[in-house]
């Protein structure tokens, strides 16, 4: 089942929006809904990030370059 959510944003916001809306031919609520779902991934990648970094730097993994060194 869909939940509707409020929200109050100022008239910059909501003008952004609505240029973002028109240009790309998707509603505000699609464009909001894509941007809620980047930034809650994006926050879910950081924390996980954050919980596995003591276990990449006890491999001696410092930089993202070590890993990706290590993987390829």
């Amino acid at each position: 089942m869909d939940t509707t959510l409020t929200i109050r944003i100022d008239k910059e916001l909501e003008q952004l929006l609505e240029e973002a809306s028109l240009r790309s031919g998707q509603s505000k609520s699609e464009l909001v809904r894509q941007a809620l779902k980047r930034q809650l991934a994006i926050e879910s990648f950081q924390q996980l990030r954050k919980e596995l970094l003591p276990y990449g730097e006890a491999q001696g993994w410092l930089t993202d370059e070590d890993v990706f060194r290590e993987i390829s």
